[in-house]
């Protein structure tokens, strides 16, 4: 032994630790419990310096250590995390006992060396030792740190077979392995099996089946325990009220919890304190939560993070101003002078991002680095929230890359932020990052992605994650099914969005919503309002997304007075108030039907007589039927009330050279220019063997367009055979005929459908999408292409969907 420690002597001439003479001459005449006693003082002070030159001491005068010494100075070793030297001592020590094999695993436990404690447990196994219930404790420990079920299992048999079943400890830390391993029925057989349980046990018993989310059960075992009269600890209070948060069916149960912990005077405990609001702020009774709150006697830090999430979980019309209350909340706590922790700044966040105080979170953001939490994934994710609302999608970025330690849902985030922003080439090449790297997305991140998918109308991506998600059993998550019926409702395939809706075991309203908004958008009226009578059979409430497809069907589907009734029972049966959308869908509803002085006077009379959007409506409908005066008159007020906005302008542009005014039709050209409005150009996109082809009209450089050029040419050659007249008077601009005529034949959507019908097989649908709204030429080319090729054409624009089949459209006459 002396040998391997010569190098400890110099800690005796060390300058930043020095024995004084007098120490040193004590320390010759001492024995072993001495040393013994003030190694034990090193340990408990955790002082290793000291301790090694008291080592040191005794090797340079070669005291003999016996095995007690010897183990206090394992012990010292192993308590100052010098599991290095600990190891090497252990080694050389000669006979070594049952203590010495706990100080090591012990040591190795506390350090987080898990690997090397286990393989300690083997070696002593395998050398046939005795290891005591402290040792098997450690183990066990090390098993529900690490997750390690099957070595816990193994260390499990160990201790039946060594007899100490009867310690309730190793049965309270057997309890704790397998719940946190996720292994309830274990759970249940240790503790079935167990006749030496104490107020612990019950305890853990609880905790173990609320962390596996079994509500009732965990409310049963709490009532059980009260019966047998155990003594209930904090931690299991707290379990049971988080139980009571989940449902307000519980809320009664909670109450009755409440009235106990009163009884019990651990109503000013803080960990019961910060649940019970936790419990009544997720049930929506935000004043039993603030009087919880205001009668704690000294709220920490806990108890004011409970309250200010509270404030920003309450879903209801005062949800943002509730979100500001949580702000003045934070003020006051840092009036207190309270250090604020990671779930603090993550919950004011959140409330900047709620009441959109983006400022304000620019400042709280500064405060995270003063703290030197700017590392945390748990703010970050809440940073990339905040940026991400902001339409600082960049600043967001800078904070995901800043997070060493990025988990699922920072990942989440920031997709999420790039779907937010549009950014839905990055959203899904981040997501192909993600599993790169070997992660795995859950049922959030797969949402997002699916609908970056949506977005782009991509169903071929959207069929290869769907295929990934079955794999992987997230299927089953609603979130998840939801976003998959908008993909395929965005993407043109309603029978896909329905098969998905049926296959799905649960739905909620966002599920109905996204299905009957499918089929309002393809003109599919009744089967719509079909889906909208069979939801609310079900028993489920809609919401006003719901009626929105719902007057989006009749609108397209041309049931005014039905759209009518619809529109008064939203506001009568469901107390809901009409958004800006509800009455823009009414007044096309009026528009197509030609009741434009009705739909006018709704206008007036909506409260949104100020919005453009409805009143570009109007304008829409003024041309379909003519009405020039009445559309000069609702052009002019949009041109006051947005006058950049290019719809405008291109909508009268056509409606008077639909009437044949010309000079009116450049004058408002001219206007244009003079107010530098500049109309946005078209944009087509197809999706083919898992890439994206997009056009603009008269596009030069995709690399097969001389063959998409010659079919197309071909095609429209055939249609004049049935009587289509190459159109030219709709065109936005005063070139040549000739010129203009060109143009039609190349717009950007006629170039996609042409790709898709020399590269698609005959049988698969041609699925086109399109920035703006189709023309009417374009409208009258697909239901002649779709006749003279004999293929079903799907084009979807920011409008509505049109489905071209055998030269008819699924939206009818109407245009």
């Amino acid at each position: 032994m002396q040998c391997s420690h010569k190098h400890l002597i110099g800690y005796l001439e060390c300058t930043s630790f020095k024995l004084c003479k007098g120490f040193s001459t004590l320390l010759q005449s001492m024995d072993s419990l001495a040393y013994s006693d003030i190694l034990q003082s090193f340990t408990d002070t955790h002082s290793l310096a000291p301790g090694k030159s008291v080592h040191a001491h005794m090797i340079r005068n070669h005291f003999k250590q016996n095995l007690f010494l010897q183990n206090n100075l394992l012990n010292l070793y192993c308590k100052c995390g010098d599991m290095n030297h600990a190891h090497k001592l252990f080694d050389e020590i000669p006979n070594k006992d049952i203590v010495s094999w706990n100080v090591l695993v012990s040591g190795y436990f506390q350090s987080g060396y898990s690997d090397e404690a286990i393989h300690v447990l083997k070696v002593a196994r395998k050398a046939q030792i005795k290891l005591d219930r402290f040792a098997y404790a450690g183990a066990v420990s090390i098993c529900s740190r690490t997750g390690n079920l099957s070595f816990g299992k193994a260390v499990h048999g160990l201790i039946v077979v060594s007899g100490f079943t009867k310690h309730a400890f190793l049965t309270n830390s057997l309890l704790d392995m397998y719940s946190k391993c996720g292994q309830i029925d274990e759970v249940r057989r240790v503790f079935d099996n167990s006749d030496h349980l104490d107020d612990v046990s019950w305890n853990s018993f609880v905790s173990a089946h609320v962390r596996i989310g079994l509500v009732f059960e965990t409310l049963r075992i709490f009532a059980q325990m009260h019966l047998l009269g155990c003594k209930i600890n904090c931690f299991a209070v707290g379990s049971v009220l988080k139980c009571c948060s989940y449902s307000n069916e519980l809320l009664e149960f909670g109450r009755m919890v409440h009235s106990s912990v009163i009884k019990v005077g651990l109503d000013y405990d803080v960990f019961v304190g910060s649940s019970m609001i936790d419990m009544y702020a997720k049930n929506g009774i935000l004043e039993e939560a603030i009087n919880v709150f205001k009668g704690m006697a000294d709220p920490n830090v806990v108890v004011f993070n409970a309250m200010i999430s509270g404030f920003c979980q309450l879903k209801m019309e005062s949800h943002n101003e509730l979100a500001g209350e949580s702000l003045t909340l934070y003020s006051e706590m840092r009036r207190k002078g309270m250090m604020p922790s990671k779930f603090t700044f993550s919950s004011v966040l959140r409330a900047c991002n709620l009441t959109d105080s983006f400022e304000l979170g620019k400042q709280i953001h500064a405060q995270v680095y003063k703290c030197n939490l700017q590392y945390d994934e748990f703010i970050g994710s809440a940073l990339i929230d905040l940026y991400s609302k902001s339409g600082s999608i960049e600043d967001g970025l800078s904070c995901f890359h800043s997070i060493p330690k990025q988990d699922i849902v920072t990942w989440t985030s920031m997709i999420s932020g790039y779907v937010q922003n549009e950014h839905f080439e990055r959203a899904l090449s981040l997501f192909d990052d993600l599993l790169t790297i070997g992660r795995k997305p859950d049922e959030f991140t797969l949402s997002s992605v699916m609908s970056a998918c949506a977005n782009l109308a991509i169903s071929k991506s959207g069929e290869q994650i769907q295929s990934y998600v079955t794999k992987t059993g997230f299927d089953r998550y609603i979130i998840y099914g939801n976003a998959q019926i908008f993909m395929y409702a965005r993407s043109g395939d309603t029978e896909a969005a329905s098969q998905t809706f049926y296959e799905m075991v649960n739905h909620d309203v966002v599920s109905w919503s996204a299905l009957i908004s499918s089929h309002a958008q393809y003109g599919c009226a009744k089967e719509a309002l079909a889906l909208f009578s069979d939801m609310k059979c079900c028993g489920v409430a809609p919401n006003h997304i719901t009626f929105l497809g719902v007057l989006t069907a009749c609108s397209h589907g041309g049931l005014v007075d039905e759209g009518f009734r619809y529109f008064e029972s939203m506001k009568r049966d469901y107390g809901m108030v009409p958004n800006m959308k509800h009455c823009a869908c009414i007044v096309d509803l009026f528009g197509r039907s030609g009741r434009l002085d009705k739909a006018e006077k709704f206008i007036m009379d909506s409260g949104f007589q100020d919005d453009p959007i409805v009143w570009r409506s109007l304008l829409s409908s003024c041309r379909i039927h003519h009405d020039i005066e009445r559309g000069r008159q609702v052009a002019e007020m949009l041109m006051q009330l947005d006058p950049n906005a290019s719809a405008s302008y291109v909508i009268l542009y056509n409606m008077y050279l639909d009437s044949g005014r010309r000079s009116m039709a450049l004058r408002t050209r001219e206007l244009m220019k003079e107010r530098g409005v500049k109309k946005e150009p078209g944009l087509s996109w197809i999706e083919m063997g898992g890439s994206i082809h997009s056009f603009v009209a008269g596009d030069k450089i995709h690399p097969r367009r001389q063959e998409i050029y010659a079919l197309l040419e071909e095609m429209i050659s055939r249609i004049e055979r049935l009587g289509y007249v190459r159109n030219a008077t709709s065109e936005s601009d005063d070139l040549g005929l000739k010129r203009k005529v060109n143009l039609l034949n190349c717009h950007s959507e006629k170039l996609a459908v042409a790709l898709g019908i020399f590269t698609l097989p005959k049988a698969a649908p041609i699925r086109v999408m399109k920035n703006l709204r189709v023309c009417v030429d374009c409208h009258t080319t697909m239901k002649l292409f779709s006749a003279v090729e004999g293929r079903e054409i799907v084009l979807r624009d920011p409008i509505r969907f049109h489905r071209f089949r055998d030269g008819s459209c699924s939206c009818g006459d109407y245009w």
